[in-house]
Formats: C-alpha cells, structure tokens, sequence
C-alpha cells in the first residue's frame, strides 16, 4: 500500500508541477498587455486554482494515509516485541489509514474530471468564426 501511495504522490507532485507552469505562463501573459481575451485568461487561472487546491488536498490525504499505515506497522512490531496493549491500535491506524487512501484518490478523480471539463477543444476558434461570420453578415 506504501507503493501505491507513493506513486500517486509522484504523479500528483507532476500534475501540479504543469498545473504551476501553466498559471506562470497565463500570469506572465497578463504582465505584458495587451492581452486578447483577457476574461478567459482569468477564468483558467481561477480553474486553475482550484485544481491546485484539490491536487493538495489529495498529497495531504496520501500523506496522511502513509503515516497511518507505518504507525499500524510500528503498533504490530511493538505488540509483538514490547506490549500486547499496542495491538489495540493496529485496526484503528489500518482502517484511517486506508479511509485516507481512499479519499485521496476520490480527489485524484475529481481533479482528473475538473482537468477534462476545462479542455477547450477549439472552442475559443469556433467563437471566434462565429464571430467573424456574424460580423460579416452585418
């Protein structure tokens, strides 16, 4: 479980390390006007933004899970070499740990999702021709 853990963190840590590239880029963008569709500049960044946040809340979900999982695996050595009372922590830790695990990656989906509904797919172009037609018919 530590494995998978460890490896959605790597991926997470990749996917906001393009999320902070691409904000730097829009922000650099907006320090030189002009800028053409500045609305939509802003409105990415606030998408953006949250994106970030969800991103984070899943590293501190996983993070959480990890040291869960490792205080299960210090309670099961301790249970069989110190005391046996340590074992009563053993589900506990197991179950939270597991719990945060499963919620990191809940937010794993949900950032995923948020990423695909901010694809564009060349709708700035179709306004833009609609645009164009439209002046053209006036």
């Amino acid at each position: 479980m530590l494995t998978a853990i460890a490896a959605l963190i790597g991926s997470l840590a990749t996917r906001l390390a393009r999320l902070v590239d691409r904000a730097r880029k829009l922000e650099e963008l907006l320090d030189n006007p002009p800028v053409k569709h500045e609305e939509d500049v802003h409105a990415e960044l606030l998408r953006l933004r949250k994106r970030g946040r969800v991103v984070n809340a899943s590293m501190v979900l996983l993070t959480l899970a990890a040291t869960l999982i490792a205080a299960t695996v210090m309670a099961l050595f301790l249970s069989d070499t110190i005391s046996t009372e340590s074992r009563l922590l053993v589900p506990w830790t197991f179950l939270a740990g597991v719990l945060c695990f499963v919620f990191a990656l809940l937010f794993f989906l949900f950032e995923t999702l948020l990423a695909a509904r901010s694809l564009n797919f060349g709708k700035r172009h179709r306004r833009a021709l609609k645009q164009r037609q439209s002046d053209a018919e006036n």
